[in-house]
């Protein structure tokens, strides 16, 4: 796939996780990759900036198999974020199929 296209789009794939529940990095990384090829390397700086735009926060969880865990939570400014961001991917989408057609 086009790495364009993954960068595009990555960072709403996180928001739209994030709102399902509070996740991890690598807990990202391995629901992505179930649908597209990505690294550990991509996330991490997403979600770098993605707290300091204030649209989630982190907060360390107990875990049974190793250190405690970062974990992400949707802020309500992330929630708002991902709203905008839907219907701009459903408009941009939509716009791009009525040319090639499909």
């Amino acid at each position: 796939m086009n790495i364009q296209f993954k960068k595009g789009v990555l960072e709403l794939l996180v928001l739209s996780l994030l709102i399902e529940k509070d996740m991890y990095g690598y807990e990202l990384v391995e629901k992505i990759s179930a649908h597209i090829d990505i690294s550990e390397g991509t996330i991490y700086p997403l979600l770098r900036r993605l707290k300091n735009d204030g649209y989630v926060d982190t907060y360390l969880q107990e875990s049974q198999t190793g250190p405690p865990r970062k974990y992400y939570k949707l802020t309500d400014t992330g929630r708002a974020s991902q709203n905008l961001q839907i219907k701009e991917w459903t408009d941009f989408t939509s716009s791009v199929n009525t040319i090639l057609k499909i």
